[in-house]
Formats: structure tokens, sequence, C-alpha cells
């Protein structure tokens, strides 16, 4: 019997690290490779990518990666997997730009399989074949991917809104996506991010005018932090600082990267004499600059969180200044980017993040926008993904609303597989899945033996003991030394400690204290218990052994 899987590693469930593997026979795809950011608990990590092993494990049958888009949730993660397996990597010629430096980074593009896909195109990978289909989202060449396997399509819709008057001119190609419908489409796999918002979504060109009046408005400089890939809105912010007579400027390394890319390539239009270098702003009037800066989620590194905290050695907030907030938050982020908002207004800045006229549009699709995208595509099963699962309900009550009875409709979650035959659906037994931590240094793997560990050192401090043994006589060489720092504790406490300490090692054999592991696990087991039955504190305790 002829199976059809769909495996979601990432993205079912939560908003991020999107990464779905269709599986026939013995022929695999996967669509998209993103990345998630870590929330504040997770001390130390940088990013969050899938965990792989399931496609290492099956490295054998994958025949293609595909992209949607070059939003980092979608292709993030994709130098650790190409770390690991090696195919062809098919997008658009956009996406391909975008990465391209990204890998570079990371392990080199020689030797990896790039392939250039366009809308329209059709290709064909084992017993399955992938058409890109044309839709708007706030980057350029996005798509869905429809992917024809024994059974039928299996149209996954990436990230999508339907803009009517998009900034590009490029409209969502409605009526492929009506063919696909006619065509038989198995299963479509749908954005659910939005499903809370009745209506329609405005158009990204809604943002215009919200910046306009902003820019004619302040008495200042005009700040604007975005995410580095939202060329959309970077192209209106450029055509309002010409049509307002104010210069352009850029802070933050990857913003400054994507523009100079999208101009050289043809997918921003910057007016002539509009872009400044960054170090060239004070030689125009305060009124007569706007400055494009990273840091919209509150990243620690990026040029805004820097220049919050008078770090950013190449531009500083001036009284009078004004911060246009146009982002939305990644779940997780919020924290950070209400301590950067608040340290601006503390510093004479005006930030606008909510307005009458809006100055953030999303580009994810409303409830209404999710509903034409079902009656257009008629799928017989529907899954929501790209949501997390109050998005995942809500899209299934919407779904129920429409007249699809039980059998039709999944909520799915990472790593549990979505199997499709000739006459029914079902849920699968699980695969290995879960979350890869990824710490500054780029190395990937971080436990939650570490994080816990540093949460503890964040939260309740540090305390060492120092043990001294004589290794020849299996003896304890005077008291053990108890230092700490960043421990709330009271010296009594410690004292305490160290005499519960000295209790439990004078129980200790001959043959106990010529083990070493176990002396420090004796040490480390006390003090821990002890310190935490007293105050309710954690600290991270580190035992350390001197042999004499």
């Amino acid at each position: 019997m002829s199976l059809i899987q769909v495996i979601p590693l990432g993205g079912a469930g939560e908003i991020g690290k999107n990464c779905t593997a269709i599986v026939h026979g013995d022929d695999m795809i996967v669509v998209d490779v993103g990345l998630s950011f870590p929330n504040e608990e997770m001390f130390g990590v940088d990013i969050v990518i899938p965990d792989f092993t399931f496609l290492v494990e099956n490295r054998a049958k994958l025949r293609g990666i595909f992209l949607t888009h070059a939003h980092e949730d979608h292709v993030g993660a994709l130098p650790y997997l190409l770390q690991m397996v090696n195919c062809p990597v098919y997008a658009t010629e956009f996406t391909h730009a975008m990465i391209r430096n990204k890998l570079d980074e990371k392990l080199g593009t020689k030797g990896l399989d790039l392939r250039t896909m366009a809308p329209g195109d059709i290709v064909e990978v084992g017993s399955l074949s992938v058409e890109p289909i044309r839709i708007t989202h706030s980057i350029p060449e996005n798509c869905a991917m429809a992917i024809r396997t024994p059974h039928g399509i299996v149209l996954m819709t990436g990230d999508f809104k339907f803009d009517f008057t998009p900034v590009d001119g490029k409209l969502t190609n409605i009526n492929r996506l009506a063919e696909i419908g006619k065509e038989g489409v198995l299963c479509l796999l749908s954005d659910s991010t939005n499903v809370e918002r009745p209506g329609w979504g405005p158009s990204e060109r809604a943002v215009r005018d919200g910046l306009y009046k902003a820019f004619i408005s302040s008495p200042g400089r005009v700040l604007i932090t975005s995410f580095a890939s939202n060329i959309h809105r970077m192209q209106q912010a450029f055509d309002v600082a010409h049509e307002t007579g104010r210069k352009v400027a850029v802070a933050g390394r990857r913003m400054e990267t994507t523009v100079e890319l999208c101009s050289r390539l043809g997918y921003m239009q910057i007016p002539r004499n509009t872009q400044i270098l960054l170090k060239d702003v004070g030689a125009h009037d305060l009124d007569k600059v706007v400055i494009l800066t990273t840091g919209s989620q509150g990243e620690p590194m990026s040029a805004l969180v820097q220049m919050s905290k008078e770090e950013y050695s190449r531009l500083r907030i001036l009284p009078g200044d004004t911060l246009i907030y146009s982002a939305r938050p990644i779940p997780g982020n919020e924290a950070a980017i209400w301590r950067t908002i608040n340290r601006l207004f503390r510093m004479g800045a005006n930030v606008v993040y909510e307005s009458v006229d809006p100055v953030h549009v999303s580009g994810h699709a409303y409830r209404e926008e999710l509903k034409m995208m079902i009656n257009l595509t008629r799928p017989y099963y529907l899954a929501p993904v790209h949501g997390e699962p109050r998005h995942q309900h809500l899209y299934l009550e919407m779904a129920r609303e429409m007249g699809y009875p039980e059998n039709r409709i999944f909520m799915l979650q990472d790593g549990l597989p979505l199997c499709m035959d000739d006459t029914t659906a079902w849920i699968a037994e699980p695969v290995p899945s879960g979350r890869v931590l990824v710490d500054n240094s780029g190395t990937a793997g971080i436990s939650d033996e570490i994080l816990r560990d540093r949460s503890n050192l964040a939260n309740d401090g540090i305390v060492v003991v120092t043990i001294a043994l004589d290794m020849e006589r299996g003896e304890i060489v005077g008291d053990p030394v108890i230092q700490a720092k960043g421990f709330s504790g009271s010296s009594d406490l410690l004292d305490e400690a160290s005499g519960a300490l000295l209790e439990a090692l004078a129980k200790l054999t001959e043959s106990d204290i010529k083990d070493i592991d176990a002396v420090r696990h004796t040490a480390s087991d006390v003090l821990r218990r002890q310190i935490q039955r007293r105050a309710q504190l954690r600290p991270l305790v580190v035992p350390t052994v001197i042999e004499i």
C-alpha cells in the first residue's frame, strides 16, 4: 500500500524552526530548515534549531531541500543540516542570494548543490515533484509549495497573506492556486499565525502613511527598527524619506548587508542621493535624517539595543529622536523589547509602537484570508502549522464551521507523522524530534543540564568547595574551603553547610576517599541539600579536589 507521510520536525505547535519532511517510499524531501529564538530562561543560547536525527538517519532517501522564502525561521538552520547531509537545495534566486552569506560564514558554499527554481517550475524528485507558487508575504519571491504525490497534492502555504497592492507589484498567483485545487489537493498545511485576527489583513502599503506622518511631524532624527529581511518595509522607508527630504543611513551589519545586496540585485530601488553612510549622519540637520536599524526583537548585540545602553560607538541616541518600532514581537522576546523601549524613553527619545496610522502590518493571513485559501484549494485534509496550539485549535474550529468533519482535520505536533493512503489518514508513532540549542560560539547541542547550571548560576550564584586529599593514605587533609560568588545566603548558612560536609566526609572509608569522583559527588550532594533545605536556594555547586 502506497503511503504518504508528512512529518513536521519543527513549526507545528510553535512559531519558528519550520522544517517538514514529506516521505513516499524511498523518496523524501524537506521543506524549509528554520530556526527560532531562545526565551529568557535559555542563558547563553543564541538560536534554537530542529533536531535533525530523523533526517540524518534517513539521508539515503533525501532527494532535496526546498525553501519557501528567506526569513530566518525558514532558512536559518540550513548550515547546520548541510553539515550532516548532502543533497540539492532548491530556492528562488533571491532566497539563494540571501542565504549565501550565511552558508559562506558557517561552512562555505564550495561543494554545495544549490539550485535555482522559479514559480511555475516543476522539479522532479524521485516519485515526488515540487511546484513553487508565487504568494505574497513581507519578503520578495515567497512561494507556496505544491508537492505532487501518487495520492494527490500536499500543498504547503508557507508564510502568506493575500496582499492585493504589494510593494513590489507581484500578486499572489490566485489562478494557479485555484487550478491546483481543481487538480486535487490531498492535504493543505496552512499558516495559522493570525487566525485570531478577524477579517482581512491590511496591505503592506498601509505602512506608508504611518511612516509619512512620522517623518514630517518628528522634530529630530527618525530611527526605524524592523527585521533586516523585511525588504518591502525598508523600500518604503527609502521612498518616503526621499519624498519628505530626508536622508537614510543604515545601522547594523545584517541590515547593511541586506540593503547592499538587494540594491545591487535590483530587489530594492533606492532613490538617487537618498542613502548616506552612518558616519555622515552628523553632517545633516537632525530633522533631515532617517536611520534604519536592527534590534526589533531586543537582540543583545543588535545596533539598537547597544544604542539604548550607550554602547554603540557609531551612533548615540539624542533627546528628540523618534524611534518607530516597525515589527511584531516574536513570542518570548517581549521582555527584552520593552526593556529597550524603556531605556530609549529615559534617554529622551519618543518611541512609536502603536499608531492610528499603522507603522507595522503583519505578513501573515488573517481569518478571512485563511478561509479564502481553503476555498481556493479545496483540500481533502486540513492541518494547520506555523502556529502555537491555540492558533491550531482556532483554525480547526474555523474548519469545522466551514463543514470539515473530524476525520479530515488534524492537530499536528513536531515529530508526529501524518500518514495518508488512498482511503484514510492517521497520526502515526513519533519519530525523533525536538530542539537543539546553539550558543553564541555557534556550537550546537547545549544540553538541558548545562541550561540548568546556567540558570542556577544566574539566579543563586556559585559555591565552590575545595578538598585536599592524601591519596596514598586515603585521608582528607585539613578542612574543606568554601567560597561563594553571587550567593545571597548568609555566612552562617555556609558555616552550617561546611559542618554538614565535614560530618559526611568523616563517614567515608579509606577506599571511598581514594575515589575522587565519590568525594566530589558527596561534597556536591551534601552542600546542595543543606543550602536548599535551610534557605530554598539552588546555587551552582562546584567541588574541586586537590591531590597531595
